[in-house]
């Protein structure tokens, strides 16, 4: 059967599309490379000693690690869409409709690849081991200069939170297959939709509203507690409710993954609190094109999500320790749910009683 999306299209496109990022001498991007792989190495071992999640680290740590260039990023994410929407997606009887598609995907990924500076895709891999780690090199390299941070520090830093999401697979080893289920459902849920012309006549208000809503200088979105209007316009109530859990469980991970990279001392990261601020003065990027991206695309609710999930953690870890907190990864029933990650004390008291 033929896909929906032409897979080898969005992978060039992103290529052709995607800036190179900054350059360096040889023994620079060398020195870079190999950085990023020892610290990927070395942040297992201190996400252990801060959750307690020893065996998980272990095998965490076992897992392939990549680090790449943003076209490299690309191709790995078009790979890992292909695999979660696999049979999905309806494949349209317009000529060139799968073409069209990946170039659409391909340029959402162009933009995308200058953004991201590690990913853990818990999809990829075999059965035994499933996972892998991605390090774009020339974002890390990007930021760190623009910021004038200290590079140990920050490649390593880098490297904690992707590790954390490592651990947390690990630890949790039903979770990626639990996901991709919630994903494919929603996914299949949309698609088997005949709603599809009003679906796009609300995906194109989202986009003028959201333009008009950034020249005006709002400093607020319209309200969108799930994702971007261009993704929520696409989406029905009971699709909206099911996305929302979806959302539950990545905040979890997210700011699980900020907390533990951030517990991690200045004796061994000595400007953790620097790049903490710097950085977050950095999510909240101002210019024009940057808030109008954001806003479309749903990275602002991204941004929440860290903070969503790492308030629910520092407040669970509060209360009942780290060991509490690792409830979590015992079963999908352990999960937060939407409300619970706005009400933390609502989690401790349904799972700890």
């Amino acid at each position: 059967m033929s896909s929906a999306v032409d897979w080898q299209v969005a992978v060039r496109r992103a290529g052709t599309l995607a800036r190179p990022g900054p350059s360096g001498t040889r023994a620079e991007l060398r020195g870079l490379i190999q950085v990023l792989r020892d610290a990927a190495a070395e942040a297992p071992r201190h996400v252990a000693q801060i959750t307690g999640l020893d065996d998980a680290a272990a095998r965490a740590g076992a897992l392939p690690v990549y680090v790449v260039d943003r076209p490299r990023w690309a191709e790995a994410n078009v790979a890992m869409f292909a695999r979660l929407t696999d049979g999905l997606l309806p494949t349209s009887k317009l000529p060139g409709s799968a073409r069209m598609a990946g170039e659409e995907m391909g340029l959402m990924l162009a933009l995308l690849a200058g953004k991201v500076l590690g990913q853990f895709d818990p999809f990829t891999g075999d059965g035994a081991a499933p996972g892998r780690l991605l390090l774009v090199a020339p974002n890390v390299l990007k930021i760190e200069r623009e910021l004038d941070l200290d590079a140990m520090d920050f490649r390593l830093w880098v490297c904690l939170h992707e590790q954390t999401h490592a651990v947390q697979f690990a630890a949790a080893p039903w979770l990626a297959d639990h996901l991709a289920h919630r994903m494919r459902a929603l996914v299949e849920g949309i698609s088997d939709t005949t709603d599809g012309s009003e679906r796009l006549a609300r995906a194109v208000g989202a986009v003028v509203d959201t333009l008009r809503s950034v020249l005006a200088g709002s400093a607020d979105a319209p309200g969108h507690d799930v994702g971007g209007p261009l993704v929520e316009a696409f989406l029905t109530e009971p699709e909206r409710a099911a996305m929302a859990e979806v959302v539950a469980v990545m905040s979890l991970l997210e700011g699980h993954a900020d907390v533990v990279m951030d517990a991690v001392g200045p004796a061994r990261l000595p400007s953790v609190r620097r790049i903490r601020a710097a950085f977050e003065k950095r999510r909240d990027g101002t210019s024009l094109p940057d808030v109008a991206l954001r806003r479309l695309l749903g990275m602002d609710a991204k941004i929440a999500q860290y903070r969503n999930g790492a308030s629910f953690v520092r407040t669970v870890i509060n209360r009942v320790g780290h060991r509490g907190l690792n409830a979590v990864w015992t079963g999908p029933e352990q999960l937060p749910t939407a409300a619970e990650i706005a009400e933390p004390e609502a989690w401790v008291r349904r799972v700890h009683g």
